[in-house]
């Protein structure tokens, strides 16, 4: 089992440079087994053109490597604390894809400004607040995902699969890295439809082809209901 959540993980690593969503040794993507609560995620600063399935480290949900030889990416702190806040997530996608940090970085809120940002998320990509200076001086990834958390306070993971950090880029999740990578490439293709900033789309658009295709009154495709 573990050895094929690495193999997936390493997967959605290099798929997500290949798809344009982080350049150089920027992004890291993570899964999680919840039945062991082992948690797999990127080497930190390694490039995907070197990166194996052995590369990838295992942790625990304290933070503690279980196996492997490298070190875990920095934003490890960042993806534990969504994992913890959030059991029905099995997969988590930092990028530096332009369009998304671009907006992350102006502290602006996607707009949700029609049905293709509708498909995929219910309402703006909500951006969260700015970390104080004590916050960054001290567990700063701890607490760039607490303050995704905290940001999520009135919203739902499983609605709202993705989110921009202040000044820094977005995060995306899912019910695995698969997931979680096609989450974060959508983010992407709104932010850029975004970038012209045209008006937002009314709820009752945004709410039909949303619920067209989540949840339990989904009609969308061939049977899966979410």
């Amino acid at each position: 089992m573990l050895d094929e959540l690495r193999m997936q993980v390493c997967r959605a690593n290099v798929e997500m440079v290949r798809r344009g969503l982080a350049a150089a040794t920027w992004g890291n993507v993570s899964g999680i087994d919840r039945a062991s609560g082992t948690v797999a995620i990127k080497p930190s600063g390694v490039s995907v053109d070197i990166l194996r399935p052995c590369d990838i480290v295992l942790l625990d949900m304290d933070g503690k490597v279980v196996e492997g030889q490298m070190k875990p990416s920095t934003d490890t702190p960042t993806h534990i604390e969504l994992y913890r806040a959030w059991p029905e997530i099995g997969g988590v996608v930092h990028t530096h894809s332009p369009f998304g940090t671009m907006f992350a970085q102006a502290m602006r809120p996607i707009p949700c400004l029609g049905t293709t940002h509708a498909d995929y998320f219910r309402g703006e990509i909500p951006v969260t607040r700015e970390l104080t200076a004590a916050e960054v001086a001290g567990k700063y990834e701890k607490n760039t995902g607490l303050a995704i958390i905290g940001r999520f306070a009135r919203l739902s993971p499983a609605d709202m699969r993705g989110v921009l950090a202040a000044r820094h880029a977005p995060f995306a999740w899912g019910r695995d890295a698969a997931d979680a990578l096609q989450n974060a490439e959508m983010l992407e293709l709104v932010a850029r439809l975004a970038a012209g900033g045209v008006t937002a789309a009314p709820k009752h658009l945004v709410e039909k082809h949303y619920t067209r295709k989540h949840g339990k009154t989904a009609y969308y495709g061939q049977g899966r209901s979410s």
